[in-house]
């Protein structure tokens, strides 16, 4: 579902952000993305969501070869990749099914088929009482499970979270990676970005780990047959 096949992101010739990154994820495969700061996580996460281009190398999503997509496309394979923020990123002056709602609105999806999806993703991460709220009034982990909800509201088959569990506690966060495990197990591509090597090591999946842009372990060749989105 998503193939690095010996990527290379240089932003100037001083700085290279990630070095030939080979290593690929499976339909419903969850796995952990970790390194010090600057290793180069968030550079590998904006070339998934085509924020930015590899310098070198291949990098394919749902069978789709990004490096040279027209910008045309670029919306498309978007809508197809859920994005989970530490800060959530919520819209203040809206309430909860607003919020959710927002990528469906996008897409121009009717209201009656946007009511039935947002309900049924709110009621995933089990805020379904809570939509006419505003999302000011929720607990982080709440506020959280929201921005959860928003990424998963259009069923994407790949989700990506950049520290999700940051500003979490330890049983808050312990709750969010379960939801992650639930999609993955309805065959969701899950890749989490995180510092949180002591939850890495309990939950026990495979785990990606950067060191100054190269990739030190969790990395596996190329196997092809990846699916399309």
């Amino acid at each position: 579902m998503i193939e690095f096949r010996q990527v290379t992101k240089r932003y100037d010739s001083d700085h290279t952000a990630l070095a030939q990154v080979n290593f690929a994820l499976d339909r419903g495969e969850l796995a952990f993305l970790t390194g010090h700061s600057g290793a180069g996580k968030s550079t590998l996460l904006k070339l998934i969501m085509v924020m930015e281009r590899p310098s070198a190398g291949e990098l394919v999503v749902g069978g789709q070869l990004l490096n040279r997509l027209p910008r045309r496309q670029i919306p498309y394979i978007r809508r197809h990749i859920g994005v989970v923020f530490q800060n959530h990123q919520l819209l203040f002056d809206r309430t909860v099914y607003d919020n959710v709602a927002m990528p469906l609105e996008v897409m121009g999806v009717p209201p009656k088929e946007a009511g039935r999806r947002v309900r049924a993703a709110l009621d995933k991460v089990g805020l379904l009482s809570k939509e006419k709220m505003n999302p000011v009034q929720l607990s982080g982990g709440e506020q959280q499970r929201v921005g959860i909800a928003r990424a998963v509201v259009n069923k994407p088959p790949v989700l990506l979270a950049d520290e999700p569990t940051g500003n979490l506690d330890p049983e808050l966060s312990a709750d969010i990676m379960n939801l992650f495990s639930q999609f993955s197990q309805v065959g969701v591509t899950v890749l989490i970005a995180t510092h949180d090597i002591a939850l890495i090591n309990e939950l026990g999946h495979r785990t990606l780990t950067l060191d100054h842009g190269r990739l030190v372990s969790g990395g596996s060749p190329f196997q092809g047959g990846a699916r399309g989105l």
